[in-house]
């Protein structure tokens, strides 16, 4: 150790008599980390999620996806399952993502262009991009 610091080395820290000893903890706690900037983290973080971009169908893709349309509201009395794929905007930024559903369609609201499965859960027409029919017995067996 360097003589010039000896002195200090058996030194006690200073009392005064207005002001109590502060705790171990509160000592502590003046030299632990602090966000300059309140939000920060979570602005980069959001910043960074990756969204999907809505993707546009080429013509025969629609016509392919009418034609499913159109073969579920013709069946919709024998309750087929079937699979969407449909696009779920982002409620914080552009973009979103694509998400699949299966279940029985309840029915088609020709008003709002919804799909309305019969655990209530809406489908929007416009945001579909595939319907697949679900062959239970196969699935079954």
């Amino acid at each position: 150790m360097n003589p010039k610091y000896s002195k200090l080395k058996n030194l006690t820290r200073p009392q005064y008599p207005d002001l109590p000893p502060m705790s171990i903890e509160d000592r502590a706690a003046q030299f632990s980390p602090f966000a300059a900037v309140v939000g920060y983290d979570d602005a980069v973080e959001e910043t960074a999620r990756f969204t999907d971009s809505m993707v546009e169908l080429s013509e025969d893709e629609v016509v392919l996806l009418n034609g499913a349309l159109a073969r579920l509201r013709e069946s919709i009395d024998e309750k087929p399952q079937i699979r969407v794929t449909y696009f779920v905007p982002d409620a914080k930024k552009d973009g979103g993502e694509y998400v699949s559903k299966t279940g029985i369609v309840k029915r088609i609201d020709e008003y709002e262009n919804v799909l309305i499965f019969t655990d209530g859960d809406k489908v929007a027409v416009s945001s579909i991009i595939k319907v697949e029919f679900v062959d239970t017995e196969k699935a079954d067996g």
